[in-house]
Protein backbone atom coordinates (compact mmCIF):
# COMPACT_ATOMS: atom_id res chain seq x y z
CA UNK A 1 0.00 0.00 0.00
CA UNK A 2 1.33 3.57 -0.94
CA UNK A 3 1.58 6.10 1.87
CA UNK A 4 2.06 9.81 1.76
CA UNK A 5 4.83 9.13 4.65
CA UNK A 6 8.33 7.91 4.44
CA UNK A 7 8.90 5.19 6.93
CA UNK A 8 10.98 7.56 9.10
CA UNK A 9 8.28 10.27 9.04
CA UNK A 10 6.13 7.62 10.48
CA UNK A 11 7.92 5.89 12.59
CA UNK A 12 8.95 9.57 14.37
CA UNK A 13 4.76 10.27 14.26
CA UNK A 14 4.23 7.22 15.96
CA UNK A 15 7.36 8.09 18.60
CA UNK A 16 5.64 11.34 19.24
CA UNK A 17 1.84 9.57 20.03
CA UNK A 18 3.60 7.52 22.99
CA UNK A 19 5.33 10.99 24.06
CA UNK A 20 1.58 13.04 24.09
CA UNK A 21 -0.09 9.63 25.99
CA UNK A 22 2.90 9.53 28.25
CA UNK A 23 2.01 13.13 28.98
CA UNK A 24 -1.23 12.46 29.41
CA UNK A 25 0.13 10.12 32.00
CA UNK A 26 2.13 12.41 33.78
CA UNK A 27 -0.60 15.13 33.88
CA UNK A 28 -2.95 12.43 35.42
CA UNK A 29 -0.72 11.78 38.43
CA UNK A 30 0.02 15.67 38.67
CA UNK A 31 -3.57 16.48 38.85
CA UNK A 32 -3.89 13.38 41.35
CA UNK A 33 -0.85 14.96 43.54
CA UNK A 34 -2.52 17.90 43.54
CA UNK A 35 -5.90 17.27 44.49
CA UNK A 36 -4.67 15.00 47.13
CA UNK A 37 -3.37 18.20 48.76
CA UNK A 38 -6.23 19.68 48.19
CA UNK A 39 -5.45 22.20 45.34
CA UNK A 40 -8.80 21.51 43.21
CA UNK A 41 -8.92 23.90 41.15
CA UNK A 42 -4.94 23.10 40.24
CA UNK A 43 -5.89 19.54 39.76
CA UNK A 44 -8.85 19.97 37.42
CA UNK A 45 -6.49 22.36 35.11
CA UNK A 46 -4.19 19.44 35.34
CA UNK A 47 -6.83 16.96 34.76
CA UNK A 48 -7.99 19.12 31.46
CA UNK A 49 -4.25 19.15 30.48
CA UNK A 50 -4.31 15.30 30.63
CA UNK A 51 -7.08 14.70 28.04
CA UNK A 52 -5.88 17.68 26.30
CA UNK A 53 -2.35 15.67 25.88
CA UNK A 54 -4.88 12.69 24.86
CA UNK A 55 -6.52 14.53 22.38
CA UNK A 56 -2.91 15.38 21.01
CA UNK A 57 -2.26 11.71 20.27
CA UNK A 58 -5.73 11.04 18.65
CA UNK A 59 -4.93 13.82 16.40
CA UNK A 60 -1.63 12.46 15.34
CA UNK A 61 -3.27 8.53 15.32
CA UNK A 62 -6.12 10.61 12.68
CA UNK A 63 -3.51 11.45 11.07
CA UNK A 64 -1.20 8.89 10.68
CA UNK A 65 -3.94 6.91 9.24
CA UNK A 66 -4.90 9.33 6.84
CA UNK A 67 -1.78 9.77 5.04
CA UNK A 68 -1.49 5.70 4.88
CA UNK A 69 1.18 5.27 7.82
CA UNK A 70 0.67 2.43 10.21
CA UNK A 71 0.04 3.49 13.87
CA UNK A 72 2.22 1.54 16.19
CA UNK A 73 3.19 3.31 19.21
CA UNK A 74 5.26 2.22 21.90
CA UNK A 75 4.37 1.09 25.87
CA UNK A 76 3.76 4.13 27.44
CA UNK A 77 6.20 4.59 30.61
CA UNK A 78 4.78 4.94 34.30
CA UNK A 79 4.65 8.39 35.05
CA UNK A 80 6.41 9.68 38.13
CA UNK A 81 4.81 9.52 41.31
CA UNK A 82 6.31 11.48 44.08
CA UNK A 83 7.38 15.01 43.05
CA UNK A 84 7.61 17.01 46.71
CA UNK A 85 5.92 19.74 46.50
CA UNK A 86 2.99 21.68 44.23
CA UNK A 87 5.72 23.99 43.11
CA UNK A 88 7.81 21.17 41.72
CA UNK A 89 4.70 19.85 39.58
CA UNK A 90 4.52 23.11 38.28
CA UNK A 91 7.91 23.06 37.40
CA UNK A 92 8.38 19.45 36.18
CA UNK A 93 4.87 20.61 33.99
CA UNK A 94 6.84 23.07 32.51
CA UNK A 95 10.14 21.38 31.32
CA UNK A 96 7.33 18.76 30.02
CA UNK A 97 5.79 20.80 27.56
CA UNK A 98 9.32 22.90 26.67
CA UNK A 99 10.52 18.70 26.10
CA UNK A 100 7.18 18.09 23.77
CA UNK A 101 7.92 21.87 21.76
CA UNK A 102 11.47 20.12 20.92
CA UNK A 103 10.47 16.90 19.91
CA UNK A 104 7.46 18.42 17.61
CA UNK A 105 10.28 21.09 16.10
CA UNK A 106 12.18 17.56 15.43
CA UNK A 107 9.71 16.30 13.82
CA UNK A 108 8.98 19.60 11.60
CA UNK A 109 12.80 19.71 10.85
CA UNK A 110 12.64 16.08 9.30
CA UNK A 111 9.54 16.95 7.05
CA UNK A 112 11.49 19.94 6.00
CA UNK A 113 14.71 17.74 5.70
CA UNK A 114 12.40 15.47 3.48
CA UNK A 115 10.16 17.91 2.01
CA UNK A 116 7.01 16.48 3.52
CA UNK A 117 4.54 19.45 3.20
CA UNK A 118 1.82 17.76 4.01
CA UNK A 119 3.34 17.01 7.46
CA UNK A 120 4.64 20.10 7.58
CA UNK A 121 1.53 21.71 7.24
CA UNK A 122 -0.41 19.37 9.79
CA UNK A 123 2.73 19.78 12.05
CA UNK A 124 2.08 23.74 12.20
CA UNK A 125 -0.87 23.29 14.56
CA UNK A 126 1.22 21.31 16.92
CA UNK A 127 3.45 24.47 16.91
CA UNK A 128 1.43 27.02 17.47
CA UNK A 129 -0.38 24.51 20.59
CA UNK A 130 3.27 24.45 22.09
CA UNK A 131 3.73 28.28 21.97
CA UNK A 132 0.60 28.79 24.11
CA UNK A 133 1.56 25.37 26.49
CA UNK A 134 4.62 26.86 26.99
CA UNK A 135 3.28 30.19 28.10
CA UNK A 136 0.44 29.04 29.98
CA UNK A 137 2.66 26.46 32.25
CA UNK A 138 5.18 29.41 32.67
CA UNK A 139 3.28 31.96 33.98
CA UNK A 140 1.84 28.88 36.52
CA UNK A 141 5.43 28.48 37.85
CA UNK A 142 5.78 32.32 37.95
CA UNK A 143 2.91 32.85 39.83
CA UNK A 144 3.89 30.14 41.84
CA UNK A 145 6.90 31.50 42.92
CA UNK A 146 5.81 34.83 43.32
CA UNK A 147 2.98 33.65 45.50
CA UNK A 148 4.86 31.57 47.54
CA UNK A 149 1.72 30.45 48.64
CA UNK A 150 -0.72 27.60 46.59
CA UNK A 151 -3.51 28.74 47.98
CA UNK A 152 -3.09 31.96 46.86
CA UNK A 153 -2.37 30.08 43.39
CA UNK A 154 -5.78 28.71 44.04
CA UNK A 155 -7.26 31.91 44.35
CA UNK A 156 -6.29 33.70 41.43
CA UNK A 157 -6.92 30.64 38.83
CA UNK A 158 -10.31 30.45 40.59
CA UNK A 159 -10.83 34.03 39.51
CA UNK A 160 -9.50 33.89 36.26
CA UNK A 161 -12.19 30.84 35.78
CA UNK A 162 -15.07 33.19 36.51
CA UNK A 163 -13.76 35.37 34.36
CA UNK A 164 -13.69 33.37 30.99
CA UNK A 165 -17.28 32.18 32.21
Amino acid sequence: MSTMISAAMNAKLNEQVTNELAASHSYLAMACALDEVGLKILAKRFFAQADEERNHALKLVKYILEVGGTVAPDAVPKPKAKYGSPQAILKAALDAELNVTRQVNELVGLADKEKDYASHSFLQWFVDEQVEEVASMRNLVQLAELAKDMLQVENRLRHEMMEEK
